[in-house]
């Protein structure tokens, strides 16, 4: 596994539910933590081993703003975590706006291809790198009213996985997560009368993408891997 000061690990949606149990599980494994998200802090007081962005990941120059700051800070990035994403749906294809349609790709697909782009020359140049993308189980398995949630969680696993086929042999691997419903606040306040125990926990995310981002698991490349808990 990690051993402190041996990676440097760049987390985008560092402050959601998830993003929060993520950045903390590599900063346990002893990895040094580029932490980025909209506006909200990551993390209170201070820690030496993590440095916090501030980034809008649906603007293209940003993604690449975002690595060469890491780039300067740390030297090097052995793994971009991507944690970034939204939901919206509810509605059929039929009534399916242009900005809701418009909205889910570039929080859940374009903002990933910047980020992948930017960051993938530096990872090829060093011959070594860790990318790994949350994506959703309706990315395989579609539900009616998400269509523009399923469509851009769908892209992003074939771009991981595209991905993946132009690093094999480089010393880069990139893999998909997909999660069922994520125990989160947010999203037990938005479903307050589901049965929160059939969710996933965010540690048991957590600690399958530290795994993931180890040595242990250099053989693994073009995964796509269910975390559905007992949904």
């Amino acid at each position: 596994m990690l051993e402190p000061g041996d990676r440097v690990v760049l987390i985008t949606g560092a402050s959601g539910g998830l993003g929060t149990a993520v950045t903390r599980a590599f900063l346990d494994a002893g990895a040094s933590v580029a932490a980025v998200s909209r506006s909200s802090p990551v993390l209170s007081g201070t820690e030496l081993r993590v440095l916090e962005i501030s980034a809008d990941l649906t603007v293209a120059a940003e993604a690449g703003r975002v690595v060469e700051e890491v780039r300067r800070r740390f030297q090097r990035i052995d793994a971009l975590v991507h944690l970034l994403g939204g939901f919206e749906g509810g509605t059929p294809v039929a009534r399916t706006g242009d900005d809701v349609w418009t909205r889910m790709l570039d929080l859940n697909l374009n903002a990933a291809f910047y980020m992948l782009r930017a960051v993938l020359p530096l990872m090829l140049e060093s011959g070594h790198g860790r990318i790994l993308a949350i994506g959703s189980r309706t990315a395989v398995e579609p539900a009616a009213t998400l269509s523009a949630y399923g469509v851009s969680k769908a892209g992003l696993v074939m771009l991981v996985r595209t991905v993946a086929a132009e690093v094999r042999r480089s010393g880069v691997t990139a893999n998909a997560v997909l999660p069922s419903v994520i125990d989160t606040p947010a999203n037990r306040a938005a479903n307050p009368g589901a049965d929160f125990s059939k969710w996933v926990q965010p540690e048991s995310i957590a600690r399958l993408l530290v795994w993931l981002a180890s040595d242990a698991a250099a053989d693994v490349n073009g995964a796509v891997i269910p975390i559905y808990g007992k949904a």
